[in-house]
Formats: C-alpha cells, structure tokens, sequence
C-alpha cells in the first residue's frame, strides 16, 4: 500500500489535478487547517491502549460510563425561564409533558447581579432574560408541582449561586424532602465570569471563597448534587476558540481544584460532583474531538497532577449546549439545522446532558412553539438516527484521533502558560483571556466580513427578512415581583431575618463557611439583594481594570 506522501504527491500534484481544490477557508474555528485526508500514518505515535481505551475505562475519552446511551440516554434539559416564576412554572411543566427529562433554569439580569426586582437598578429587566427571583416566596411559586427528588434541576446563576441554591434547598426542605435524594447542578462558575460574561459582583478572591464553601458544605448535604458546572459555554459565546474555551474552562477547574486542595478538603470527597458546561459550535469534527479531548485531559491531570484516587474523581462528566453565538437573526429558520448538526455532534462527543437552542433565540426568548422543536431535534437523534446504539462509533477514525491528539495538545500549552503566569486569577489582573478571545472574535469577524469564512444567509445566499412570531415579556411582571417583595417583607419575621444577615455578614468577617447561613437566610424570607449587599459591606464590589 502506497504511503499518504506518495499518494498526495500522485493526486495533488499539478499535472494530475483535474479539479484542482477550490478557494475556500478549510480552516476549523480554532484556526486549525485539516489535511486532505488521514491515514495510519498521522497516528505514528498513538497507542491505543493509551489514548483510547474502553468506554467507561481510563482515560475516559471514548465516555465516563461503558454502556453510554445504550445504558442511559443523555438528560434532555431545556434552558427555560422569563418573566415571573408563575409563568415560568407554566413552562416547565409544558416542557415535562412534552418529554423534558430535566430542568435548567435562565434567571433574568438583575437575579444574576445580585439585585431585587425592585431595585432601580432592575428597572426595565424583570423578567426579560430569565425568571426573577427575589425571595424564597419565588421559588416555591417556580417549582411548585415539581418534585425535586424525582426531576433534576440545573440552575444557571452564578455570583448569587449560594443564595439561590439555599433558596432551592430550603424550598425542598419545606415540601419535607430527603435532602440525599434531591439532585441537580448549580452552575457557580465565578472565573469565567471574570473572564467572559462579567456578571460578577464581588472581587476574584471572596468570590472563590464562597465558591469552595460549597464544595465542602455540598457533599456532606446534598451528595447527589452537583455544586459546580465550569462553564466553556460563556467563554466560547465571548468569542474564544474551541481550544480556548476547552483550555480556559478546563485552567478554571483546575483552579477550583487547588483553591479546595489548601482549605484542607479531600479531593475524592468533592472532584465526583464537579461537572463541565461546553458550548457545540458550528464545526463538526472540532466539537466531537473537543468532548474527547477533555475527557482526556481532566482524568490524567486529576490522576497524574492531583493525586486522585477515586475514579470517579477522573472522570469529567459533561453537560453541552448548542451554540447561541452561531445562530444569526437572518433566516432563523436555517438555525433548525445548525441546531440539529450541534447537537449530533455534541452526542457523538459523548454529552451526558444536552440544551438545543431555539431557532429564535436571536431574535427574543424562545416561543413554547420554538423550544419544543428544539426538544424534538433532541428526541429524533435519540430514537430515530441509530447513533445511540454504539458507543462512541467515531472511535479510531484516523482524522477524529488525530484532531482529538491535537486539540489537547495546543490546549494543555494553554494551560502551562496560564501556569506559568501565576494561574487564572493573574490572568484574569493581567487581561490574558480577554485579549486572546478578542484576537480570536477579531479574526472570526474579518472572515466573515471578507467571505473567507461563508455563512449561509448573513454573507451568502442572502435573502429578504422572514417575520417569525416572537416571545414579549409582559411589563406587569414588574409590578407583580414589586408586590411580592413587599408583601413578603411586611409578612416575614423581622427580627429572623435581621440575625440572619448579621450571620451571614459574620461568616465573609471570619472565613467560615456560608452555606448554613446563607439556608437560613432563605427560611428567613431574606431577599437575594438583603444578602448581597451585606456581603458588599465586608467583600467590597470589583471594578474590571481597563485592559489596552
């Protein structure tokens, strides 16, 4: 058989091209160029044994569980919320009838900064990109009818991520659940924050304080939940690479790590409820090999580097979601198949929970019309494309293998050189990931705009605006949230609530653990503002550093 270089030279040479390649940007979004073809010759170096493996086996790159979907499918969990937790109750329990098989919820923008809903800070924003939530009293109205020993929930909050857990915690403990048996991710993710969507509050340090409080206080309470998902997805969205996101995500896990590892905690007591949040773009082959990748990655630094022992604790267990940057406002109808192929992608990679986005989102929040569709994609790759009945059926492809070695290589040189720099909290004071991710939405955005890189219906094939129906937020649900708060000031018990702040303040004055405070701020009827300003007054607030 004939070497891959002599077959190059035999059919791309210029006398024997008939079709000579066209012009066109072959590169992946990580600025990789593909080969024409792949062949044993690329894999010189792999060992399979090594690299691969057996789904369920170490390094877990082919899966963290053996069977995979033909054990379990991946959890079908729609990123739900708007408006008031009345209506976002309504939507949820839609969802559950249409087949939903877990819960994610979007909070609006002054939930996510650590605002009331009658702050005048929230004016205009109640309710526009999630559910407000001020109180407990909101959160037993957003779940109400909802078991949470029987539905996981995953929570998409993060500066505020303490008090709204112990909000969702003591909603359990007043409908007199086993708190061992409730399950569900809150996503708590601080650096990347720092790093990408900015919705923080107080400076790095404290915020990772409060982060680590959960890691101890979790598994003890609730061994079933997971207390932290490191988010790609955000940094990705902000404009990072694949590689990027996989190497920036993967430094703030292993950050999180460190800071647990000096507060004394046993890593084989937290790693196992940490999980991932990756964002599946439009590349196919990048995706798939991404997930692989970070399997890879995570199980030989948590066994090699940290000194792991549990399995479990190597094991990096992964929720995806399509991409939302890659859904334009032209021709959103066209964002049903981008949708479909991310999310193929995203379970070829092996995701063990999934969101499809909206072919609306960049218009409005999803209508219930939209998100079902998006659901039903989910349910066709299931049942319908024969791709969950073999595990990880990409495996040994010669390109999948060699673009999977590749992508943890130049991730992990990401990795030493954020190391080297004094970790991600130096990074973050220096403005090394907000510099490398402008680079790359710089590049991305001159491609685009030169039609070096096409997308289809923005820069070619082009045509007039298609009107679909939107989602509008009614502005009562300001008025409603307003009310609520004031209701539940007047009715709670002052005095409750006054000795729960005071405790809570007590806890950011000494370092001591938040969390039983921050329980009993919520059964105290605290609002989430209440709790965040009394933080304020110890933390102080953090002003991002203008980076030139």
């Amino acid at each position: 058989m004939k070497s891959k270089n002599e077959w190059m030279q035999s059919v791309y040479s210029p006398a024997a091209q008939k079709f000579p390649e066209r012009k066109y940007n072959f590169k992946n979004l990580s600025d990789m160029e593909p080969e024409p073809i792949y062949t044993a010759d690329d894999l010189k170096d792999w060992d399979a044994e090594r690299d691969l493996g057996y789904p369920g086996e170490f390094p877990y790159t082919r899966g963290v569980q053996p069977s995979v979907y033909r054990g379990k499918l991946w959890t079908m969990r729609m990123f739900a919320g708007f408006g008031s937790a009345e209506q976002t109750n309504e939507r949820f329990h839609a969802l559950l009838r249409a087949g939903q098989t877990g819960l994610s919820t979007a909070f609006d923008l002054p939930t996510l900064m650590g605002y009331d809903s009658d702050h005048p800070f929230s004016k205009g924003e109640v309710g526009k990109c999630g559910v407000a939530v001020s109180s407990l009293a909101d959160m037993e109205i957003l779940f109400r009818g909802i078991d949470p020993t029987q539905v996981t929930t995953s929570m998409t909050i993060n500066s505020p991520a303490n008090a709204i857990w112990a909000m969702y915690i003591a909603n359990a403990q007043k409908q007199g659940k086993d708190l061992g048996q409730v399950g569900g991710t809150i996503q708590n993710d601080i650096l990347k924050e720092f790093i990408a969507q900015k919705e923080f509050i107080y400076p790095p340090a404290p915020s990772v304080k409060l982060v680590i409080d959960t890691f101890e206080w979790g598994p003890k309470v609730l061994p079933k939940w997971n207390f932290i998902s490191v988010s790609g997805y955000h940094i990705r969205e902000a404009g990072a690479t694949g590689v990027q996101e996989l190497a920036f995500t993967l430094a703030d896990g292993f950050h999180y790590v460190e800071k647990a590892l000096e507060r004394g905690l046993n890593i084989d007591e937290f790693a196992p409820r940490i999980s991932f949040f990756w964002d599946i773009h439009n590349d196919f082959f990048e995706e798939i090999a991404k997930l692989r990748a970070a399997r890879r990655i995570w199980a030989r630094q948590m066994r090699d580097r940290y000194g792991a022992k549990n399995p479990r604790s190597w094991m990096l267990r992964t929720h995806s979601q399509t991409a939302g940057v890659s859904l334009p406002a032209q021709q959103p109808l066209n964002n049903i198949a981008r949708v479909a192929i991310q999310a193929l992608a995203a379970v070829l990679g092996g995701t063990q929970s999934l969101h499809t986005d909206s072919f609306d989102e960049a218009l409005a929040l999803p209508t219930e019309e939209a998100a079902t569709i998006a659901l039903r994609t989910q349910q066709i790759i299931a049942y319908e494309t024969g791709v969950a009945g073999v595990v990880d059926p990409l495996a040994g492809s010669y390109y999948v293998e060699k673009l999977t070695n590749d992508i943890e290589a130049a991730a992990m040189g990401y990795i030493e050189q954020i190391r080297l720099m004094g970790g991600v909290e130096a990074g973050i004071d220096s403005g090394f990931f907000q510099l490398e991710m402008a680079e790359a939405a710089y590049r991305y955005q001159r491609e685009v705009e030169s039609r070096d890189r096409i997308v289809v219906g923005v820069n070619e094939f082009v045509q007039d605006a298609v009107e679909v129906p939107i989602q509008l937020i009614d502005p009562q649900v300001e008025r409603v949230q307003e009310a609520r708060l004031a209701q539940v000031r007047r009715e709670r018990d002052p005095q409750r609530a006054q000795a729960a702040l005071d405790a809570l303040r007590d806890t950011a004055v000494t370092g001591t653990n938040s969390m039983p405070a921050f329980l009993e701020c919520a059964h105290a009827y605290c609002t989430l503002g209440e709790q965040m300003d009394i933080l304020k007054t110890v933390y102080g607030e953090y002003v991002e550093p203008a980076i030139v």
